[in-house]
């Protein structure tokens, strides 16, 4: 019998749990990864659930995925299809007993898994017994069964009173090495990497502006881990760069590898601990650590309240009068608003899918706090858009910023100040206000 590995958002090879657990075992490994046609219609909201941006930083990843396994001897195959429609097939034909996959609980997810499973039991009556579904927790820096709160319920809805207990309670676990497996493993096929016009998608160039000029991939995250780390050391400025609005090297620039699971919060984290040794130790190393916890934090916060997450009240429950104007969004959208700052990155975002943490702090607030828009209908946009987009951080930062959210403050930026601040001399308005 033999174990296919369901990649959702893990797709690599190292410190991968689900793909080192599959390899463990007798028989066969194969990948499988699922385009998923619902990702990529279009919304009530009038754009794509999945835009241009993400989905090219997507191929390019499941390209150097199937690399990456190819030269452990682990076939990987790709279907845009359903998983639901695809997978008792592949049961079937591969004579599979375990499916490995990484845990989601967000509502599109469980819902796909359900029917996945439903759809197996319809085929295969007799032996539904045989087919064995192994999810592990596996995007968390501090693992659930590590972090000093046995049920998930006891989670505070302060960060810093989770950071604090985390840090002195908790471990990080060391990552997964995956060995080979025999050439015999590998099977015939001709699965072909959809393109982007087969997503419905147009292709595009990268805007010569763009902050987040990367690829997508294992390799290519690896490779901006050493660059930021130790070809450049810019790790030991990381707190006093991190508001930047310019360039490649301002941030880490990890959010979107770490959002498809390109590389694990584990790795980011054990190579921190490594410069700390070889080059410095200070604040600045510390912060990314910081910045992984919040990471964390919010798929917490994700856990503890399921659904309230995409709700407009939110985790609190707070009612605000709320408003929707289809002409307000497409003024927020195209970056028409009566602030710069607001405008630049907006336009930003709709010609690259990237935008600054600063940026998104100052436009969130604004749509939220400024207009009282609906909260919910800016956040399916930012889905659509970013490159880094991750369900728990984006509705998580959304509700902090909305006021319903884990913000205990309920802060509203002034943003003329935050230009000011920020962007003092008005480069990178200029950038972008052309």
């Amino acid at each position: 019998m033999n174990n296919l590995v369901w990649f959702r958002n893990d797709l690599r090879v190292e410190d991968n749990h689900s793909l080192y657990c599959a390899c463990q075992k007798t028989g066969k490994v194969i990948g499988v990864y699922f385009l998923d046609p619902r990702q990529f219609e279009m919304t009530r909201f009038g754009f794509k659930k999945t835009e241009k941006f993400r989905a090219k930083f997507l191929l390019e990843t499941l390209r150097d995925l199937k690399n990456n396994l190819a030269s452990k001897n682990i076939s990987l195959l790709i279907f845009h299809d359903l998983p639901e429609n695809v997978i008792p097939r592949l049961v079937e034909e591969h004579h599979i007993s375990t499916i490995f996959l990484q845990k989601e609980w967000t509502q599109e997810e469980v819902n796909v898994n359900v029917n996945v499973k439903n759809n197996i039991n319809r085929n295969f009556k007799n032996q539904i017994s045989r087919v064995e579904f192994v999810e592990t927790y596996n995007q968390f820096l501090f693992h659930p069964s590590d972090i000093p709160y046995a049920d998930f319920q006891k989670i505070p809805e302060v960060f810093t009173e989770f950071r604090k207990k985390c840090e002195k309670e908790s471990k990080i676990r060391p990552c997964v090495e995956i060995t080979s497996k025999p050439i015999e493993n590998l099977i015939e096929t001709s699965n072909v990497i959809p393109s982007l016009a087969d997503l419905g998608l147009e292709s595009f160039k990268l805007h010569k502006y763009s902050a987040f000029p990367f690829r997508g991939g294992e390799t290519a995250a690896l490779k901006r881990l050493n660059h930021y780390f130790f070809d450049t050391e810019n790790l030991s400025q990381y707190k006093q760069t991190r508001n930047g609005l310019i360039g490649t090297d301002y941030s880490s620039k990890f959010s979107a590898w770490l959002a498809n699971g390109s590389i694990s919060a584990r790795t980011i984290y054990w190579e921190v601990q490594n410069y700390e040794r070889e080059i410095c130790k200070n604040e600045d190393t510390y912060w990314l650590i910081f910045e992984l916890i919040w990471r964390d934090y919010f798929k917490y916060i994700s856990l503890k309240h399921g659904n309230k997450i995409f709700q407009l009240d939110g985790i609190l429950g707070k009612k605000y009068d709320w408003k929707f104007n289809e002409k307000a969004l497409r003024q927020w959208m195209n970056g028409n608003t009566r602030e710069p700052l607001v405008n630049a990155n907006m336009i930003e975002l709709q010609q690259t899918g990237f935008m600054s943490n600063r940026g998104r702090q100052n436009v969130v607030s604004y749509w939220a706090k400024e207009w009282e828009q609906d909260w919910r209908v800016a956040a399916a946009y930012f889905e659509s858009m970013l490159i880094d987009y991750d369900v728990h951080s984006n509705y998580g930062n959304w509700m902090y910023n909305a006021g319903v959210g884990n913000d205990p403050r309920d802060r509203k930026f002034n943003i003329k100040r935050q230009a000011e601040m920020y962007d003092a001399k008005g480069e990178y308005q200029r950038l972008w206000l052309k």
